[in-house]
């Protein structure tokens, strides 16, 4: 594989095949074959870094890293409806054009 430095700031560099072997492997590399691996020893490091990222969230929410994911969902489903119903509902300025579906 080869580093072609992008043209767009900001932007990562693109990755482009060096030959046909290499080109058939690049067709290869995709999210679906990569979380293929979790749960073998090839994806150890993909595992960790998931790992990583639940005690992350969890800490941001201020829970246990531990929890099993129905409790997990049962939080987020509570909070997601607390949040719901505490939330005004928005009204719309005069002038300004109607979403899909808005009463005239």
């Amino acid at each position: 594989m080869e580093r072609i430095p992008e043209v767009v700031p900001g932007f990562p560099d693109r990755i482009v095949p060096r030959n046909a072997k290499a080109a058939a492997l690049l067709k290869t590399r995709t999210l679906t074959n990569l979380y293929n691996t979790r749960g073998t020893p090839e994806g150890t490091w993909l595992d960790a870094l998931h790992r990583a990222l639940d005690e992350a969230v969890a800490a941001a929410y201020g829970w246990p890293a531990d929890l099993p994911d129905d409790e997990v969902l049962s939080r987020l489903l509570a909070l997601n409806r607390a949040r719901a119903t505490a939330a005004p509902t928005p009204t719309r300025r005069a002038g300004s054009p109607a979403s899909p579906g808005d009463p005239d």
